[in-house]
């Protein structure tokens, strides 16, 4: 445990998870007068957040409008809605759009600050902000959130395992039953947040809804196995699109530790391409039809090609290199020859995407985003990949103001849940850039519907 509090025997709001959600969720419930803790079952603070390397989407922030970019929130939400095969979750989908700039300017009041903008798949424009220095999105929005929960008063406990959902006599929710190095303690509360993320890491629950996903690898943290759909279930909550799991197509499956490779290394310029050196699919098209372009190639994966161009926009890029996940070439006949494919159709593939980046039109596979720089600057560079689970769309039913639903349609009182632990939002593909956002949009949902309902108690 980070600190040597003591857990107490009551709060006014419980939070089980850590991640953007719940970090998220502690801060503006702090903010409004409640008395927060942090319940974590990992060792170490910040959950599958903490992994995101993208951006946060938004439309009409004042970000987009200091770089001159015009967004509004209707082609955020169709291009959301056409993202997720029109199975999303309407009134949840409007509130994400309709509450994502404040959510940026929110963030900046606690000096989290999200001021440069990338592009992401399925998107029309950048709306994908990220700090400054370029650093990965989600390690950067942890650490500065822990910080400022901490600051504000909030008690975080990790190596806290919730076990159980406890319920009155009504069937409201009024604590939980949580496992720390210290034996079984029961809490109680007025509210409790169901902030756990998904269940990326199970094979036992991919196995129940998405057999035919068991044998692939996770970009996911060990600890996202669907816990808190499991509290969920256990007192009647319904679940929603279970079935809807999200592969990644850009992650380094080749070590024992999978590694995603960030959608925003596509959004700065990087291409595909197969064995043969040549490209096979609108590299920013949505993450479905890019994982299922590189599957059906047969080859054992992909290779991601880039310069050192796009490696100075992508800060990333150098903590991938320094895990040993990048070659190399001085030449792009140096990086063919590194990656075993045709010199040839590498330096006509380049070339060729290199025009099409100069007359804003690509003739092959109609890719409109990333074509900001050319593929011209040595050294070159390349990085080996593979589609993997990375997102589970699916989740716990809940309404606009993150109440949980029961199989009757009821709201369950006293219990929230938001972030990926959550189903609906993005409906059966999620876009990049939309996790983040949606921590931090339900995250901060959720802290305000707590207050008021601890207000009528």
């Amino acid at each position: 445990m980070p600190n040597n509090k003591e857990l107490k025997n009551k709060y006014d709001a419980i939070i089980v998870g850590s991640g953007g959600t719940g970090l998220t969720a502690a801060l503006q419930a702090r903010e409004l007068g409640l008395n927060v803790v942090i319940l974590e079952k990992n060792g170490k603070i910040g959950g599958n957040t903490s992994r995101a390397s993208s951006g946060m989407n938004a439309s009409e922030s004042l970000v987009q409008l200091d770089e001159g970019i015009i967004d509004n929130n209707r082609d955020f939400y169709e291009e959301t809605l056409k993202g997720g095969g029109l199975l999303n979750d309407r009134a949840m989908l409007k509130y994400f759009v309709n509450h994502s700039a404040i959510a940026i300017s929110w963030l900046m009041k606690y000096g989290v600050r999200l001021t440069d903008l990338t592009i992401t798949g399925g998107m029309s424009v950048k709306r994908a902000h990220r700090p400054g220095s370029m650093e990965p999105v989600g390690f950067y929005l942890t650490s500065r959130l822990t910080n400022q929960v901490k600051k504000a008063g909030v008690d975080i406990f990790t190596g806290a395992k919730v076990t159980k959902l406890l319920q009155d006599k009504n069937g409201n929710v009024n604590g939980v039953e949580v496992e720390t190095d210290k034996g079984v303690k029961t809490i109680k509360a007025k509210a409790v947040l169901l902030a756990t993320g998904g269940f990326g890491a199970s094979k036992e629950i991919i196995k129940k809804y998405r057999p035919d996903l068991v044998d692939y690898k996770t970009t996911n943290q060990p600890g996202a196995t669907g816990d808190g759909i499991k509290l969920a279930k256990e007192i009647g909550a319904q679940l929603m699109q279970m079935n809807f799991i999200q592969v990644h197509p850009t992650a380094d499956t080749d070590n024992p530790h999978v590694y995603l490779i960030g959608e925003g290394l596509r959004g700065e310029g990087a291409i595909l391409v197969n064995k043969a050196g040549k490209r096979f699919v609108n590299e920013l098209n949505t993450r479905k039809i890019v994982s299922s372009a590189i599957t059906d190639l047969n080859e054992d994966g992909a290779y991601l090609v880039f310069d050192s161009g796009v490696r100075a926009h992508f800060a990333a890029v150098e903590f991938y290199d320094h895990i040993g996940l990048v070659k190399k070439g001085s030449t792009l006949a140096d990086l063919a020859k590194e990656i075993d494919v045709d010199p040839e159709n590498l330096a006509s593939t380049v070339d060729e995407w290199n025009k099409a980046v100069e007359n804003h039109k690509d003739k092959e596979y109609d890719r409109t985003t990333g074509m900001d720089r050319e593929l011209n600057r040595g050294p070159y560079y390349a990085i080996h990949i593979h589609p993997a689970i990375h997102y589970t769309m699916g989740g716990i039913h809940i309404n606009t103001e993150t109440q949980v639903l029961d199989t009757n349609g009821n709201v369950i009182k006293g219990l929230y849940a938001a972030g990926e632990v959550s189903g609906g939002l993005h409906g059966n593909n999620r876009i990049g850039g939309n996790s983040i956002a949606e921590t931090v949009i339900f995250g901060r949902q959720a802290g305000i519907q707590m207050a008021k309902f601890a207000r009528t108690l």
